[in-house]
This record gives C-alpha cells, structure tokens and sequence, in this order.
C-alpha cells in the first residue's frame, strides 16, 4: 500500500538544460562592445550632480537627529531600531601582527539588495546603472547598480520615496535572473553582514528615469579603470556574473582548491563577539569621535546630509572614517600562458566563517608605519614598490564608510617567488566560479575580480 504525499501540483514540469549556455557569449559580445567609448559620460555624470543639491557636513554626535548612545552598553542605536547599530567587538585568533584586538563595529543584520537590471538593445546586452549620491563618497556622486538599497530603504522605514526599480528585483515575472547570490560585506567594519547580489535580465520596456543611463559591459569596463567613478556596490555585483573561462586549466584543480580552503577555514581558530561599545580597551569617546587611543585604525564620526534626488532628501547618520589611503593588490603570474592570482585566506573578525579569500594585500599602509620591517605584512612593500599593469583609486562602501579608499592594484609578480602558508594561486575563472557562492571571495577580491573580467572581456 503506498501512500500520496501531499504537495504542490508536478503537472507541467519539465526539465530543462541546467545552464544558460549563451549568457556567457552574450557577455563577452556586451564586454567587447564599446559603442565609442565613454566621452559623453563625464559631462552626463556632472551634469547630474549640477542637477541636485548635495551636501555632507561633520557634526557632533550631538547634533545626530533620532540617534542615541544606549544606556548601559554605550551602543550607538537609532530610535526606530533599525537601520544599523554601533557596537563594540572583541576578536581573538586573527592574524600577526595583531592577532587579538578590540574595535567599534556595525551590526545591520537586515539583507539587502544591490540589483542590476540588465537589456537587450541591437543584440547586445545594456546594464542599468545610477549616478547615486552617498555621503561617504569622497566625490559624492558615482555610478551604483540599479537598485542599492537596506531592507529597511525598500520598505521605506524612513517614510521616504520608493526606491526605483525596486519591483524587477522582489516581484515575481518582472524579469530573467542572470545572478543572485548573497556576499559579504567588509569584515573589518561590519559583522556577519550580508547582501543579494542581483542581475535581472527585464521583460518589457523599462522606462528610463533621471539619473540613470544603459551602458555596456565594454563601456563600464572603461570607467573601471578611472578613479571613484564606479562604485563598491556596483562592482561586487559585475563580478558575480558568470563569464567564460576561456582556457579552463589552473595550476590546482576545483577540488583541489576547495579542500585547500576548506583546510584553511578549518585551522584558524577565531573567536570573536560583540561586547559593549562603552569602555571598550584601547578606544575613547569624544564630542565629534570614537577613535583609537594611538590615533591608528579609523574613527567613529557623525555628518549631516542633504541629497536632492535620494529617496530621504534630509538626514543624519554616524559614519565610519578610516585613517589613511588602503592598499589591495594582487599578484598575478601567468604560468604555461594561463593567468593566475596570488589569493590570501583571510581572518577578519566580522566574517561569518572564519576566513573568506581575499587579494594578495589589503592593508592600510599606515597602520602599519612603526612596524619593523619583520613585523610588516606580507606583500606590502612588495606592491607599493612595483610597476602594477592595472591601478586605480576606488572607494569603498559610501554609505557606511567616510572618505574610504584604496588603490586597487594588479602587479606581475616576479619569478621563483616563495608562496607561504595561506596563499594559493588561482585563476580568474576559478573565482569567477566561487563567486556563484556565499562567502568565499572578499568584497575587496571581488572589486578586482571585476576589474580583471573587465580588462580581459574588453579585450576578447
């Protein structure tokens, strides 16, 4: 006697080929198309910013409207409860030369949605992007995917607009989804956040709005190459699209690097929890700051915003201000013509597992000046001393982070160069193929993986 399960109708299923085998070309074909350059971007770019009023000014953190140190923790939290919170964290089990420390972090447990709306016009794939305002860009206005917005923006927590775009992305039948995965976000700053890296292919006329502009995958591999044009958001969310490999050899097999990493996850032994933000060892609480007692690191400030096209035209909020210019690198070697990177397995106490990859350095050069050369991380003399074949000043996430930048470089890396414990070579299409995960390439890997895709598609 056999027994019906219930369940949902299988009537009118039908397999179908598990993988797109075209949206790979159809990439390369909009990566090498370029539809004369970018010349009219910039004045396009300026002119939306003479378009709007914005404008950024510190304040003291008693000037924060609906923000509040909490009473008993010294917790920075807004009165609504949402958005994100400043908190203390305790690490331990990182790596030298500061394997255990003490810092502010963000908690924002929320998830949310960096989308790209991507269209077929003359047979080449255009991709959605905004000219977005956030109060940490150091030039204010750069390009954003699609739709970049907190749980708490899209349903509207603040009272404000609605976010543009936002149904292609939460509404079944809008579009045809290209990429979705989830990725962390930086994991010196944030804890165990997340967001839904998406590109949807729309169905239908998308009708184009202010501030925003189709570009190609050649066009915006252009702007890569300049300096705070394209922002975090967007370039975490290009580089989860899944291009070809074009050669499909790596000097260590899929298996082979997983279990490397898997081995590496497994023997870093990290311990971190929030603890409270009052009285946290090693960092003190001013009128207009929380900074470190040495004056390394970064500092905790508060700003006040006015942005004429955002979907909350006032407000005020605390910002994340690191202290110096950072420094990310990979070191690349082609061995027997196939390109390859030099990745790090890297602690950072946000993360949710231990260690995520990350590039070969990523490190801000101050914090590390009165080290002795011993001490000094590896690598970072290394870079900062070569002659990189891609280099590039992109800032991090404006949103959260004041002022966050760093020189994204790529450097030939020489011969006979010793590979320690925690680094592997690896190929572009390799992550490329991780990044179809969670939690396996940094946001900071990610940024460059962009960029390498960018270069090599351009060049197809």
């Amino acid at each position: 006697m056999s027994a019906k399960l219930a369940g949902p109708s299988t009537t009118g299923l039908t397999p179908r080929p598990r993988v797109d085998a075209r949206l790979p070309e159809r990439l390369a074909l909009s990566a090498a198309t370029t539809k004369g350059g970018t010349a009219e971007f910039a004045s396009w770019l300026a002119g939306r910013g003479a378009a709007n009023a914005f404008r950024v000014e510190r304040i003291p953190f008693a000037g924060l409207e609906g923000w509040s140190f909490q009473e008993g923790t010294g917790n920075l939290v807004h009165r609504s409860g949402r958005f994100f919170t400043v908190e203390g964290l305790r690490v331990a089990g990182g790596m030298a030369p500061f394997p255990e420390w003490h810092q502010p972090i963000i908690k924002q447990p929320e998830v949310g949605i960096l989308g790209i709306l991507a269209q077929e016009f003359d047979g080449v794939l255009h991709f959605l992007m905004q000219a977005k305002m956030e109060p940490g860009n150091r030039n204010l206005l750069q390009l954003s995917p699609t739709v970049q917005a907190t749980r708490s923006n899209y349903t509207k927590v603040h009272q404000g607009a609605d976010v543009k775009y936002i149904e292609y992305f939460i509404e079944p039948g809008r579009g045809r989804v290209l990429a979705d995965v989830l990725q962390s976000e930086h994991g010196s700053w944030f804890w165990r956040k997340s967001n839904r890296n998406m590109v949807v292919e729309a169905v239908g006329e998308v009708p184009l709005l202010e501030d925003f502009c189709w570009l190609t995958l050649g066009q915006i591999a252009e702007l890569l190459g300049r300096d705070n044009v394209v922002n975090m958001d967007a370039r975490t969310v290009l580089s989860c699209l899944p291009f070809a490999d074009p050669d499909q050899r790596a000097v260590r097999s899929d298996t082979e690097l997983l279990s490397w990493f898997t081995a590496e996850r497994s023997r870093h032994d990290v311990w971190a929890e929030r603890v409270p933000l009052a009285g946290l060892p090693g960092w003190k609480r001013g009128e207009d700051a929380i900074e470190h007692e040495e004056g390394r690191f970064f500092r905790v400030v508060a700003v006040s915003v006015e942005a004429g096209n955002r979907e909350v035209t006032r407000w005020t909020q605390p910002l994340f201000e690191p202290l110096g210019l950072g420094v990310t690198a990979f070191l690349t070697r082609e061995f027997d013509g196939v390109l390859h990177v030099l990745v790090h397995a890297r602690v950072e106490g946000g993360f949710l597992d231990t260690v995520e990859l990350g590039p070969t350095v990523q490190y801000t050069p101050d914090n590390y000046a009165r080290l002795s050369v011993g001490q000094r991380p590896l690598f970072l003399d290394y870079v900062r001393s070569a002659t990189p074949w891609y280099e590039a000043v992109h800032s991090e996430e404006g949103g959260r982070f004041l002022n966050a930048e760093s020189r994204y470089l790529l450097v030939e890396a020489e011969d006979g160069l010793e590979v320690p414990p925690g680094y592997a070579w690896v190929t572009p299409g390799q992550l490329t193929s991780l990044v179809r995960h969670g939690h396996y390439l940094n946001v900071q890997g990610r940024t460059l993986l962009a960029c390498l895709n960018a270069r090599s598609g351009s060049a197809r």
